[in-house]
């Protein structure tokens, strides 16, 4: 073959750098066509999966040899167990039964015409779910003005007013209305004002109600501190933030607020609002003395506050965040088979934990069993990236190199749950409390202001203990309205979710109708 020229070589460079960048752009322009357009489950269909991996096996001689080890020592997979049938749901004669009943008795024509010509022999009964629509109540608070008849010059006495009136005309069951379709039902200030103007006549302020909403928030503020305290008891807590716009009347447009968000894996979940995602909001949310594991995805300002911070403290990644880096990776055509098999070795990890059954199995054994199974997959995962990663075999700026480059930067992190029993394989519960948020971001696309971002995390984080424990939250709220202005601040406690659903847990009966009637109506609150 003749030797190139230099200006042949200089093109023949430039054309292979085109290439690459070509295949680049491509990788991106895919990725984002599926995001907008694509379905946004990260499960892969089984005849996708084999096909991939069958064109693996027929490129041997190129796959590393950490690569096809992991895929020839793979043992079969068990058959899944059937999964049990659950609770019967919908509309069962045990819940009818257990709801307040209209009856409606249809007569015949003949019957009506000639009733003396008629014995009745027995009855049918039909069964309906009916509905009937709130309602708008003026509650009349008469306070009234006694003389004392001995001492008719000293002045008459009266009741104080609650101090939740002073403030304003709403009521408690107002109040709770308006942050549970707000929160929960995730409907904006403005529709519930139409609402109420369309279908009952009533024309109600937003400046009124968005003051309502935030007096509101200001009285749930100790329980929410309370929930807030409670995250870092037991030294591990999982941290995850999302973005929401706001706005900043002197910035002209909208701005990038975040929703950070706590969970104790078992327990509640916290949300705080902060206008930035640096490493200073932990520092200001965790408290001082706080040593032990946090979880949470790559973001560096984790990193960057961990060695900052007093306590020592171990950060634990989130594999969770490392599958789907190569899912992504997969829907590309050059990096499906490489891809797949990762996301493949990675399904054995959590086919693992689907065993154990999350916290059933307890702490200890979820250690043992970690460290006997889940570590030799997790193992040869990281052979195969650091083999793939030294040859160079994915460009770095490509989804699969990407995917590689992120799981070997957290590779500490993400061998951390391997380590103790109590660190959850991913970040999937927290994410799962952060997803009320993003379904009133739809509707509500941005918070008005830093305050009301503030606000907006407080009855978040109220609505979130009241959903994870069954209860109404309208009932919740109205009765917290209704109690906590005449209540001494010590008493707050008595109102935290957890000592409210205790006091109104039944006692055990033959019937769970009305705790199937709470469920159901729950469900439909906070879907």
């Amino acid at each position: 073959m003749p030797e190139m020229t230099p200006l042949e070589a200089r093109l023949t460079k430039e054309v292979e750098a085109l290439r690459q960048e070509n295949k680049l752009l491509r990788e991106k322009i895919d990725l984002l066509v599926r995001r907008v357009f694509g379905a946004s489950s990260e499960r892969l269909d089984a005849d996708q999966l084999l096909l991939a991996l069958e064109g693996l096996e027929a490129k041997k001689p190129e796959a590393s040899s950490g690569a096809l080890a992991a895929l020839e020592a793979e043992p079969e997979k068990a058959a899944k167990p059937a999964r049990k049938a659950g609770k019967k749901g919908g509309l069962t004669d045990e819940l009818l039964d257990s709801l307040p009943a209209q009856e409606v008795v249809l007569v015949p024509d003949e019957v009506r015409a000639e009733p003396e010509a008629w014995r009745l022999v027995d009855e049918q009964v039909t069964r309906q779910l009916d509905y009937e629509p709130a309602r708008y109540v003026c509650r009349k608070i008469i306070r009234k003005r006694y003389a004392r008849i001995e001492l008719p010059h000293l002045p008459p006495v009266i009741a104080p007013l609650p101090v939740m009136l002073e403030r304003g005309k709403a009521g408690p069951g107002l109040l709770a209305s308006i942050l549970t379709a707000k929160y929960c039902d995730h409907l904006p200030l403005y529709r519930q004002q139409q609402a109420a103007k369309w279908r009952h006549g009533i024309e109600l302020s937003r400046q009124d109600m968005s003051r309502w909403v935030g007096q509101a928030a200001d009285w749930l503020r100790p329980i929410y501190q309370d929930i807030l305290g409670s995250m870092w008891g037991d030294g591990y807590a999982q941290v995850d933030e999302s973005v929401i716009k706001y706005l900043d009347p002197g910035a002209g447009r909208a701005q990038h607020g975040y929703f950070w968000t706590i969970k104790r894996p078992g327990g509640d979940a916290a949300f705080h609002w902060a206008t930035t995602r640096a490493a200073k909001v932990l520092e200001n949310i965790l408290p001082a003395d706080f040593s032990g594991i946090i979880q949470c995805d790559g973001y560096g300002a984790h990193p960057a506050f961990a060695k900052r911070h007093g306590q020592p403290i171990r950060l634990a990644a989130c594999w969770a965040h490392a599958r789907r880096e190569f899912v992504e990776a997969s829907q590309t055509g050059a990096n499906k088979a490489d891809a797949l098999l990762i996301v493949r070795l990675m399904g054995q990890l959590y086919a693992i934990e689907s065993r154990l059954g999350g916290h059933r199995a307890g702490a200890k054994l979820r250690a043992v069993i970690r460290r006997a199974e889940s570590q030799p997959v997790m193992d040869r995962i990281g052979a195969i990236l650091k083999h793939w990663k030294k040859r160079r075999r994915h460009l770095p700026a490509s989804q699969m190199g990407k995917a590689i480059q992120y799981t070997l930067t957290v590779w500490d992190g993400l061998r951390v749950f391997l380590e103790d029993g109590r660190v959850e394989i991913d970040n999937n519960h927290v994410e799962n409390a952060i997803r009320p948020t993003a379904v009133g971001k739809k509707n509500w696309l941005f918070i008005g202001d830093a305050q009301a971002g503030e606000r907006s995390a407080i009855v978040f984080t109220v609505i979130e203990a009241c959903r994870r424990r069954g209860m109404d939250p309208f009932e919740y709220l109205r009765d917290v309205f209704t109690r906590m202005p005449t209540m001494a601040a010590q008493d707050y406690a008595n109102l935290a979710p957890e000592e409210w659903a205790k006091a109104r847990t039944p006692a055990k009966t033959t019937s769970k109708a009305p705790a199937a009637a709470d469920a159901i109506n729950q469900q439909r609150r906070c879907a």
